[in-house]
């Protein structure tokens, strides 16, 4: 089993990572998407897939990570602290905390991911599950698990956006991840994220982000876009989708090819 968390070393060297949306939640493409160089795949149980709550499913998902040398990069549908402890047993260390708006939410999933905290206890238990190899390897665990996981949280509300140097303060918190689209959302502009309101409140996270010890992350998909988002500052990309650029990719070459089709 892989136990060195290479998304969070690279990032923690000041080195950009980059990733695509596993939409199908498939092993296959998961091993797939690590063949050709990507360092994780982004998995959202927030809005789509199986149940976070079965172990199972990231079992088998992690199996595959380990196989191409990929991380997972797992959005849970809330920072609920037994569903934290539960997925991070299951093999899984890069999770991303939606919709969280205060600095005592994030500090309550941090602690669920840690053993120990400053020399402090955690609140995460000892578990028999993959990334213990169930049971079997116990020795130096808690320790080599506060090493390897890697906590973040979307920044996505008005809400967050106020409390952002106190969000980002929280020790061990790893990355803060902006969503536009949310955030066009929370200002009565769905979707409009160019709006003026939406783009200053981009901002205001982005420059905090970058004052912090914290990681920037978000979604650049053009090479152009990618490139600029790296000079401001962004060190966690994710950059494509397998349904989605599957279905722009053949799109495409199906219009190519309209005269020939009947």
């Amino acid at each position: 089993m892989n136990r060195a968390n290479t998304l969070r070393e690279r990032v923690e060297r000041d080195e950009p990572v980059f990733g695509a949306s596993v939409a199908t939640f498939s092993p296959a493409v998961v091993e797939a998407f690590g063949a050709i160089g990507l360092d994780f795949v982004w998995l959202d149980f927030e809005h789509s897939g199986p149940s976070p709550y079965d172990s199972t499913v990231f079992e088998d998902l992690s199996r595959a990570a380990d196989v191409a040398d990929i991380e997972l990069f797992v959005r849970l549908p809330s920072g609920e602290p037994s569903l934290i402890r539960k997925v991070l047993d299951a093999g899984v260390r890069n999770l991303l905390i939606p919709r969280v708006e205060t600095a005592a939410e994030v500090r309550e999933a941090v602690a669920a991911t840690r053993f120990s905290i400053n020399g402090e206890p955690g609140d995460r238990g000892i578990g028999v599950g993959r990334s213990s190899t169930w049971g079997d390897d116990f020795d130096d665990h808690a320790a080599r698990e506060d090493a390897e996981t890697f906590l973040g949280v979307m920044i996505e509300n008005e809400t967050a956006i106020e409390n952002i140097e106190a969000i980002l303060d929280v020790p061990e918190l790893g990355f803060a991840f902006i969503g536009p689209a949310d955030l066009s959302v929370s200002v009565g502009r769905p979707m409009e994220k160019d709006h003026p309101d939406v783009t200053t409140l981009i901002d205001r996270a982005e420059a905090a982000v970058r004052e912090s010890n914290v990681a920037l992350a978000g979604i650049h998909n053009e090479p152009d876009a990618v490139a600029d988002a790296i000079d401001n500052g962004y060190r966690i990309l994710r950059v494509g989708g397998d349904i989605s650029d599957a279905s722009t990719t053949i799109g495409n070459r199906l219009d190519a090819i309209d005269d020939r089709r009947a």
